[in-house]
């Protein structure tokens, strides 16, 4: 269903609040070709409004040559900041950047967050940001469950489907993410609603299956048939199944990297305004997929990169898969029991 502009416009309003914008700070709002019109004209507007001095920085595509897909997320890595020390420069002066482009897994994106400057991204259609509006409850929700995350040294995930794994924690921090950014150098994503962290290094060993109906991202597609993952020494070895399994590793060979296969961040989703369905009823070009990354109970975990979290790896490959009716256990305390939240682990 279409959103009005009042209808944006109040949804910025409120994440802007959220994030803590005055009057005489400095928003930067990056964009490209590919930006929403919509998002863009109401995100000018309630910057506006409250008080923000604004300033527009339209950045050109790049990897076409490399990427298999216009997805967003399709190709990691070097990004339109790169070699570009103007744009970069005034994106670290600014107080908040509203990312409508898509600056992911980047030396540049570190840099200005290290700057003190405050990054949220939002590139959901504006019919995905306007049902899922963050909330301060979402905030403490998901801040409540990271807590238990932190102190956590072992993850273990089972389903009926088969999965069965074990992941070492430790070596790396607890990302939450719930929609907006108060604090100085704070980086999230609206839509969102999840918590996560990275497996340690060599940590990660059993078998992952994703089931009929999984996700994978960023093909978007619903799984029709399982496949089966054996990892061990934190990589996946080996991808076995039917014609889907033989897609994935296809899409996966075709980057040449082997830290591709790597198991990177682990978590699970909280945001009961985000639906697992929602992606069988948008065009795929369209969306991101956060609705997929975010809905509720969701065991969400990741191939790829690790510079997210300070880790060395940054490899253009990058898969998040979202697997429906798992049990996650932190030190043997379920915090997701059949893919249902458990919140009274929190407490």
């Amino acid at each position: 269903m279409a959103v009005s502009d009042y209808q944006m416009i109040k949804a910025w309003d409120e994440v802007l609040k959220l994030s803590k914008v005055e009057r005489g700070q400095t928003v930067s709002i990056l964009c490209g070709p590919h930006t929403h019109p919509q998002t863009l004209q109401t995100a000018t507007i309630a910057a506006q409004a409250a008080g923000a001095i604004v300033t527009r920085i339209e950045l050109q595509p790049i990897n076409a040559e490399k990427a298999t897909s216009r997805d967003l997320m399709s190709y990691l890595g070097a990004t339109p900041l790169t070699n570009n020390p103007a744009a970069l420069a005034a994106m670290k002066n600014s107080d908040l950047v509203l990312d409508l482009m898509l600056l992911l897994f980047s030396p540049e994106q570190m840099e200005i967050l290290e700057s003190g400057t405050k990054i949220l991204l939002a590139v959901e259609p504006p019919e995905v940001l306007v049902r899922a509006v963050p909330t301060e409850a979402d905030r403490k929700r998901v801040l409540d469950a990271s807590k238990l995350l932190k102190k956590a040294k072992r993850m273990h995930v089972t389903s009926p489907a088969g999965t069965d794994v074990t992941f070492q924690l430790g070596e790396f921090p607890v990302i939450t993410e719930y929609g907006f950014c108060e604090e100085p150098g704070r980086w999230d994503h609206w839509p969102s609603g999840f918590l996560f962290t990275f497996a340690n290094e060599g940590g990660s060993d059993g078998t992952i299956v994703i089931d009929r109906g999984d996700i994978l991202l960023p093909q978007k597609n619903y799984v029709s048939d399982k496949i089966t993952m054996n990892l061990s020494g934190g990589f996946v070895r080996s991808i076995e199944g039917d014609v889907d399994a033989a897609l994935l590793r296809e899409f996966m060979e075709a980057y040449k990297d082997p830290e591709a296969y790597a198991i990177a961040h682990i978590g699970w989703g909280m945001q009961p305004r985000c639906y697992w369905h929602t992606l069988s009823l948008m065009d795929r070009e369209a969306t991101t997929g956060q609705d997929a990354r975010s809905f509720e109970g969701n065991f969400l975990f990741s191939l790829g990169p690790n510079n997210e979290a300070g880790g060395s790896r940054t490899t253009p490959c990058h898969l998040d898969i979202p697997l429906r009716n798992c049990t996650v256990a932190l030190d043997g305390s379920v915090v997701v029991r059949d893919g249902k939240v458990i919140d009274e682990a929190f407490q």
